[in-house]
């Protein structure tokens, strides 16, 4: 597979969007990634050119992101870059560039957060296929110290 994967630090720049699809969950919301250089005539952190990425989560990472990611916070995303673009009619042709996202997680450089597990939805217990054979030898006859031979299992002799 040749995909473009990345990571990008930026700040949430617009509220989540949750929906629940045929697919499953999906969120999405825009993440502004802005270059910091140090000016050496000015001694200074400088900002340098902002890029805005749509970035799209699925399943359970789309319900996490639901509950816990809000504008302005700074976001650590890895995911597959897809760029696109599209000419409609009558309008100027325009290019996006999304990240199908893979993790997320809070910068923590810039703050601290308050991580908390995920409940596991409930699943039903998985179902032997088979019953678990009998392992134990069965009791020997008090009289005779042979064993049980109404519970004791059949040997082939050849």
């Amino acid at each position: 597979m040749n995909e473009t994967v990345l990571c990008v630090v930026g700040n949430v720049a617009t509220r989540p969007v949750y929906r629940e699809l045929p697919s499953g969950p999906s969120v999405r919301f825009r993440l502004a990634v802005t270059a910091r250089y140090w000016d050496r005539e000015k001694s200074l952190w400088t900002d340098g050119h902002t890029n805005f990425f749509t970035v799209w989560a699925n399943r359970q990472l789309a319900v996490n992101v639901a509950a816990s990611v809000e504008v302005g916070q700074p976001l650590v995303v890895q995911g597959r870059l897809k760029v696109r673009t599209e000419a409609r009619e009558g309008q100027q042709a325009w290019a996006s560039a999304d990240i199908d996202a893979v993790t997320i997680g809070h910068d923590l450089t810039r703050g601290t957060a308050a991580f908390r597990r995920a409940a596991k939805p409930e699943t039903p217990p998985r179902q032997a296929a088979r019953p678990e054979p009998q392992w134990e030898t069965p009791p020997a006859d008090p009289e005779t110290g042979v064993p049980d031979q109404q519970h004791a299992p059949a040997v082939l002799v050849t």
